[in-house]
C-alpha cells in the first residue's frame, strides 16, 4: 500500500522483495526512486494546509446531563460531564437546529445526534426538538437524519414507532451478554440492566425499517469475548454490531493495557474471518468494524483527521456551549464557541492546525495515517496513543481481507 492515496497495488515477487530490501535499509530515497520507476508515483494528495473554518454538518446535543446508570468507566463522569445534572432546554436545543441548517444549502444533508447521559430522561425535549428539525429542514429542502445512543434501560414501545417514523439510527450501549453487561453497566443502585434492555429492545428490532438498530460493546479487559458476543447480537436481529476499545475512562477504571489490546486484535481478527466466512457464503453479517474497514479501504479513503470533530461536526452541552465533539462537552479543551455568539472561529482553527495528522508525532511517519487520521483526539489527548499497535494490526488484517474478497467475492463492494 502506498500512503499517498491508500492506493493498494499487486506487484510481483522480484519487486516485492527490492522494495522488502529497501525499507530494511530504511532508504527513503531509493524507495520513492522505485515507486517513481513502477509509474506509481503521484502528487500529493494531502498537504500540510489545515481545514480553515469548514461550514458544520452535524450536531450531537447533551440532550440530558444525567444518566440513570452508574458504569464505572463512563468518559461523561457517569453522565453529568463533570457538573451539576441538568436537562438541555427546549430553546437550546432549537437554537443548535437553527445553527446546524443556517448555511446548509438546498439539497443538502445534515445530521442531528442526540446524547447523554441517557438522553431519554429528557424526551419531550427530543421529541420536540425532532419534529422541529423536520419541519425547517423541509421548508429549507434540506435532509436530515436523526441517531441516538442510549443506554437502553428507559426505551418503551412508543419510543420505537416514533424513531421508525423519524428513521432513527438507534444505538444500544450493550457491552456483551448478562454476566459481561451487568458487571460494566449496572444501574445506579448497583442493579443488572441486561435483562430490562433485551426486553425494552424488542420492539425497535421488530419494526425497523426506516430505523435502524445497532449494538455498541465498549471492550474492557473483562469482556473479551467477542466472537461469542458478536454472533449473540446478530442473531437478536440487530443491524450492526460494532466494538471500540476503552483507552480513557473518567475514573481509570477499565481501561485497556498492551497485553489486552493484543488480546481484542486477535478476537477482532476471529470476527472479521467469521465475516469472510459468511460473505463468501451469501449471507448477511453485520460487523460494523469490518464493513466500515472495507469501505473506507476500497474508496480510498485519506484524510488529514480521525473524524469531523471540530471541523463539520460538534457537539453542545446543556447550556448551549460549543465543543469539539460529545466527549469534549464542558473540557476547555475543546471549546469552540456557544450558541449566543457562535462558532469562535480562532478556536476551531487553532484546533485544526494543531490536530492535523502532519502536526502529529508519530504519526506523521506512520504508513496508516490517512486511514487512521491520528486517533481519537480525546483519547490522545488524555491517555497518548497506546492503541497504534492495535490500529496497525487490524488495518494490516483489514487490507488483506479486502484483497481476498475482491477476488472471491467482489459483488459484495457494488
Amino acid at each position: 500500500m502506498i500512503p499517498n492515496g491508500n492506493r493498494l497495488y499487486n506487484i510481483p515477487e522480484e519487486i516485492e522483495q527490492k522494495l522488502s530490501r529497501l525499507l530494511e535499509l530504511n532508504d527513503e530515497a531509493g524507495i520513492t526512486a522505485e515507486i517513481a520507476a513502477l509509474g506509481l508515483d503521484a502528487p500529493l494528495i494531502i498537504d500540510d494546509t489545515p481545514l480553515e473554518s469548514p461550514p458544520i454538518y452535524a450536531l450531537s446535543l447533551a440532550i440530558a446531563q444525567k444518566c440513570n446508570m452508574g458504569c464505572a468507566y463512563c468518559y461523561a463522569d457517569q453522565g453529568d460531564f463533570g457538573g451539576p445534572m441538568k436537562n438541555m432546554p427546549l430553546e437550546t436545543a432549537l437554537k443548535s437546529i437553527d445553527l446546524l441548517l443556517k448555511d446548509c444549502p438546498e439539497n443538502g444533508k445534515v445530521q442531528l445526534t442526540f446524547l447523554g447521559g441517557e438522553p431519554l430522561i429528557n424526551r419531550k425535549a427530543l421529541r420536540e426538538a425532532t419534529e422541529y428539525a423536520s419541519k425547517k429542514a423541509s421548508e429549507k429542502n434540506v435532509r436530515v437524519g436523526f441517531s441516538i445512543t442510549t443506554n437502553g434501560t428507559l426505551l418503551t414501545e412508543d419510543d420505537a414507532f416514533f424513531f421508525e417514523q423519524h428513521g432513527f439510527a438507534v444505538t444500544v450501549s450493550l457491552d456483551g451478554l448478562k454476566e459481561a453487561h451487568d458487571r460494566q453497566r449496572p444501574m445506579k443502585g448497583g442493579a443488572g440492566s441486561y435483562e430490562r434492555i433485551m426486553e425494552n429492545i424488542k420492539p425497535l428490532l421488530t419494526i425497523q425499517q426506516k430505523m435502524q438498530v445497532s449494538a455498541r460493546v465498549t471492550v474492557t479487559p473483562e469482556n473479551l469475548d467477542l466472537p461469542e458476543t458478536l454472533d449473540a447480537f446478530i442473531k437478536m436481529g440487530f443491524h450492526s454490531v460494532g466494538f471500540s476499545p476503552l483507552l480513557r475512562s473518567s475514573s481509570g477504571t477499565g481501561e485497556m493495557g498492551r497485553e489486552d489490546m493484543e488480546e481484542m486484535l486477535s478476537g477482532m481478527i476471529a470476527c472479521g474471518l467469521n465475516f469472510e466466512q459468511n460473505v463468501l457464503q451469501g449471507k448477511r453479517y453485520p460487523f460494523l468494524n469490518m464493513v466500515n474497514a472495507l469501505k473506507e479501504i476500497s474508496k480510498g479513503t485519506h484524510r488529514p483527521y480521525p473524524c469531523g470533530a471540530g471541523a463539520g461536526y460538534m457537539g453542545v452541552s446543556a447550556d448551549g456551549d460549543l465543543a469539539a465533539c460529545h466527549r469534549f462537552v464542558n473540557e476547555p479543551a475543546g471549546k469552540m464557541g456557544n450558541l449566543t455568539d457562535g462558532i469562535d472561529a480562532e478556536l476551531q482553527n487553532n484546533w485544526l492546525a494543531a490536530r492535523h495528522v502532519h502536526q502529529q508525532t508519530p504519526c506523521n511517519q506512520c504508513w496508516a495515517r490517512y486511514l487512521c487520521g491520528g486517533g481519537c483526539h480525546h483519547e490522545v489527548l488524555e491517555k497518548g496513543r497506546n492503541a497504534c499497535d492495535y490500529i496497525r494490526g487490524w488495518l494490516h488484517y483489514t487490507i488483506q481481507a479486502h484483497e481476498r474478497l475482491s477476488r472471491l467475492a467482489p459483488d459484495w463492494f457494488n
